[in-house]
């Protein structure tokens, strides 16, 4: 399909999340934009949504901290020294579809002790354990559990209200994440085309959880793709989060919610881009069902995806293990030959 550049007009719409806890009226007007943005693209700006903004700056500002902090210390909690995918990533360290991406990063999940593991244990429970964190930097750690916490508080009220959009009860999702859903958080930042050897800050691709909450710094980049080719420009917008559907909503309403394909540009030689992702996932021993939707929206259904380089699994830890595998080669040779070697 011909890629088109981005009309002047197009843009990603705004939604206010208090609207959806006010009057019924607001509550439904709310529910029916929600509605039509998950079936169009499933990007949206999210406002009113109740993170104190003195947090965000904190976080913000002590992620720019640690990626300031001299290489070796940074080295001291790389990634491809933790079987759960937790730690540091120099730029160029991670892949997406086999390509480098330009961004060094810092990869946290839920603080948890390693799974009790049996011979008969499938590889995605080596997933679960505790994350790595700078010891030249103590704050670092209680200020992005923090933020970790509020994001998730976010991450399954937008999922409440998406189920509401989809004439569902709100707790429809609640089976497949609860007691404890999967919380990915990523500190990045990228670095400018004097240091990247491509523009690819991120390549194409699609998120593999239920809903991503992004936190944007100043300098712009990330780039969203619609059904039919064309490049939307989501630059930052201050007090605002971006908010996008993964393929388990696609999974779990038959492509009614598209996990749309988005990438991140690399900045302009001297200039830095910061930002911190937030990825709500499931437990990973669910399987994501079907959801009857009202015939109305059944009707819209575009059925599942096909990307033979990456196939969707309802076994979500399937899918966790999956993803980490090939966007991470260092750690799969590192602690997972034998999974390698097997395919």
């Amino acid at each position: 399909m011909t890629i088109h550049t981005t009309p002047a007009e197009a843009s990603l719409p705004t939604l206010d999340l208090s609207r959806f806890y006010a009057s019924s009226q607001e509550r439904q007007a709310f529910i029916v934009e929600l509605r039509k943005v998950l079936h169009d693209h499933g990007f949206f700006y999210l406002t009113g949504h109740g993170v104190d903004p003195k947090l965000i700056s904190d976080v913000v500002t002590t992620a720019k901290r640690f990626f300031s902090l001299p290489l070796d210390e940074k080295l001291a909690i790389e990634m491809v020294k933790s079987p759960h995918f937790r730690g540091y990533n120099r730029a160029g360290q991670e892949r997406t579809r086999g390509e480098q991406d330009w961004r060094e990063q810092l990869d946290i999940n839920t603080e948890e002790e390693p799974a009790e593991l049996g011979p008969d244990s499938p590889a995605w429970r080596r997933l679960q354990g505790p994350n790595q964190w700078p010891e030249a930097l103590p704050e670092l750690k209680p200020l992005l559990l923090a933020y970790q916490a509020e994001v998730t508080r976010i991450g399954i009220d937008v999922l409440k209200a998406i189920a509401a959009a989809l004439g569902q009860p709100e707790n429809v999702f609640a089976d497949i994440y609860q007691p404890q859903p999967s919380q990915l958080l990523k500190i990045i930042r990228y670095p400018g085309r004097d240091v990247a050897e491509t523009d690819q800050g991120v390549g194409a691709h699609k998120d593999g959880g239920f809903v991503t909450v992004l936190l944007q710094d100043t300098t712009p980049g990330l780039r969203v793709r619609t059904e039919d080719g064309i490049w939307i420009d989501a630059p930052p917008v201050p007090g605002t989060f971006v908010i996008n559907t993964g393929e388990l909503l696609e999974l779990a309403t038959n492509g009614f919610v598209r996990a749309d394909v988005h990438d991140v540009i690399a900045p302009p030689a001297g200039i830095e881009r910061f930002s911190v992702a937030f990825f709500l996932g499931s437990r990973p021993d669910a399987t994501i069902p079907v959801i009857d939707l009202p015939e109305d929206l059944k009707r819209a259904e575009r059925g599942i995806s096909v990307d033979p380089l990456n196939p969707i699994f309802r076994e979500v830890g399937q899918n966790q293990l999956k993803s980490r595998l090939r966007s991470h080669p260092d750690v799969a040779r590192a602690h997972y030959a034998e999974l390698l070697a097997s395919e």
